[in-house]
């Protein structure tokens, strides 16, 4: 008797753990995406088509040789930042990139798509400045790293980055084989050694949702001759641009001679 209600209740793990694994499968994507809505705003936006997509970008100081391309954090409404980043960089012009799905850009976000969608948008505007470089935060770090790889940007900035999603999911659900279950991954390190552009990373001493290991790990691949970590004491993950040595150290990066 007593062995008969152990494995039932073996049974009953091995079933509730088999559910979780479906679940958290089917599911993973609205973990990592959270799709902001379109908000109304006075700044220049312009559609670039991409797919049958539309992918809504904000254009702000246009018109000047040096620009960067903003990817921003798996939650974050990019037009939020537009305010200040037209104020901090006013001879520099920025693209502030909704994902597809966000912002009012058409389609559903994936890895594959962010990607694609980058590159697109960095062939479309580079005819247009002498520099152009990739500014990445959180889940944006990945995009801009990505974009690094495979078409010549002039710098990175990098804001509370990850080596990789894997490596994070790992830590956060460690009891199921998340390698196999995983689909958008965002190998950050695995292209490192592809980078050779000066590269600025920007975290916080109390970020816990990207603990500085996993940005320290990327800048070691980096290699710290080419890249630079900053950190920010007492700044957390979400509140890091609210410190005046976010903006300080972004604009003596950005600047060109």
């Amino acid at each position: 008797m007593e062995r008969k209600r152990i494995l039932s209740f073996a049974y009953l793990l091995l079933g509730t753990y088999v559910i979780a694994v479906l679940l958290l499968f089917v599911f993973q994507r609205s973990f990592i995406y959270l799709p902001t809505p379109k908000y109304e705003h006075g700044f220049e936006q312009i559609s670039v088509q991409n797919e049958n997509e539309s992918i809504e970008v904000i254009v702000l100081n246009k018109g000047n040789e040096n620009a960067f391309v903003y990817f921003g954090g798996n939650a974050e409404a990019v037009v939020a930042n537009a305010s200040e980043f037209s104020r901090s960089f006013p001879t520099t012009t920025v693209y502030l990139i909704n994902y597809r799905g966000y912002g009012g850009s058409t389609g559903k976000p994936t890895e594959s798509a962010l990607f694609f969608d980058a590159e697109l948008i960095f062939d479309h505007f580079s005819p247009q400045h002498r520099n152009l470089a990739a500014v990445g935060r959180s889940l944006g770090s990945g995009v801009a790293m990505h974009l690094a790889a495979n078409r010549p940007v002039s710098k990175i900035v990098l804001i509370t980055p990850y080596d990789s999603i894997l490596a994070l999911a790992k830590k956060q659900f460690p009891i199921f084989p998340i390698s196999l279950l995983l689909k958008d991954k965002y190998d950050s390190i695995s292209l490192a050694n592809t980078v050779s552009v000066p590269t600025l990373v920007l975290a916080g001493s109390r970020d816990t949702l990207i603990p500085l290991n996993h940005s320290q790990n990327l800048i070691d691949a980096i290699g710290k001759d080419q890249a630079e970590m900053i950190i920010i004491e007492q700044a957390g993950h979400n509140n890091i641009s609210q410190f005046p040595e976010f903006y300080a150290n972004m604009i003596k990066f950005l600047e060109y001679n």
